[in-house]
């Protein structure tokens, strides 16, 4: 009979990772204090179109056409802020203008005049025009937050049910410092905060529960294999088992991003990073605030009991 073989990188490990917790959760609360500074510092988040109200125009030109010389075309009718990306190695362009006061249908018209003006002798096609108003993008916004704060309460309902409350607390305080500190690093950039990114840090919230959720199984069978073991040792022997297939999962899926990020074009970039830097700090609190946690909270509860 065949036994089945397990590729692993790392074998036999015996780190003592709760010996380190103190300093992982000072590191921690230290990451988010950073966060929270940065968005404060920014003046609030980077809010794209989707949310602060604005228009997007898609372009395409027949010939070579720098951003320069589209942001000298836009100047004068005041928009040569706008953000301007290329799209591939053609000659297609994204236009995003935030504008919350004028006619936003009438501001697509004035675009395309001051295009044509400015760039004389290139013809030009329009490809796409959307258009977000301000109330839409309050909208949106609701909508954003309320999807965020749902998927950390089903989460949290899942484990407990799963689990117990002890490990649902610990998954849902790892999701909370994984979200924050994910926009921190948004906001440090000055990236700009879209419909893409509220994707990106919904899969990066999935990802990383699902990551806490495999240590999370191994504490609970080695529970049941080591009643008599010391929950400390429990959660040291299941982390140092899981690790192996924690780091190839996760530079597997880093390398990925990595590609993402800088083959992928200036479209899907901020996405790319979006999940880049959610994917290393999901990793690290599942091994380093989740599972910590736990114990934190079994150790409150036997000190309260005690009184």
């Amino acid at each position: 009979m065949k036994t089945a073989m397990h590729f692993q990188i790392i074998k036999d490990t015996n780190i003592n990772f709760v010996k380190f917790m103190k300093y992982s959760l000072g590191i921690s609360l230290l990451a988010i204090l950073i966060s929270l500074s940065a968005v404060l510092w920014r003046g609030g988040l980077n809010l794209g179109i989707d949310f602060a109200g604005g228009i997007l125009v898609q372009v395409k030109f027949a010939k070579e056409v720098s951003v320069n010389e589209m942001r000298s075309a836009l100047q004068p009718i005041g928009y040569d802020h706008a953000t301007i990306q290329k799209l591939g190695e053609e000659e297609e362009f994204v236009i995003r203008i935030k504008e919350e006061s004028h006619a936003l249908k009438d501001l697509a018209n004035i675009l395309t005049g001051a295009l044509e003006a400015g760039i004389v002798g290139n013809n030009f096609e329009i490809r796409r025009v959307e258009v977000v108003g301000p109330k839409v993008g309050k909208t949106l916004i609701n909508k954003a937050l309320w999807a965020v704060v749902l998927s950390w309460l089903g989460i949290l309902a899942y484990i407990a049910l799963r689990f117990e409350f002890r490990f649902g607390l610990g998954g849902i305080v790892a999701l909370v410092h994984d979200t924050i500190i994910t926009i921190g690093a948004l906001s440090l950039l000055n990236k700009e905060f879209d419909l893409t990114i509220v994707a990106a840090l919904l899969t990066v919230i999935g990802y990383s529960i699902n990551d806490t959720i495999i240590i999370f199984d191994r504490i609970r069978e080695n529970m049941a294999k080591n009643g008599k073991m010391p929950l400390v040792d429990i959660v040291n022997k299941s982390i140092n088992e899981t690790l192996s297939r924690t780091i190839i999962v996760s530079l597997t899926v880093i390398i990925v991003l990595v590609s993402l990020f800088f083959l992928g074009g200036t479209i899907i970039n901020n996405f790319a990073y979006t999940l880049i830097v959610g994917v290393i700090v999901g990793t690290y609190s599942s091994i380093f605030v989740a599972s910590p946690l736990v114990l934190v909270w079994e150790g409150f509860k036997n000190r309260k009991g005690k009184k």
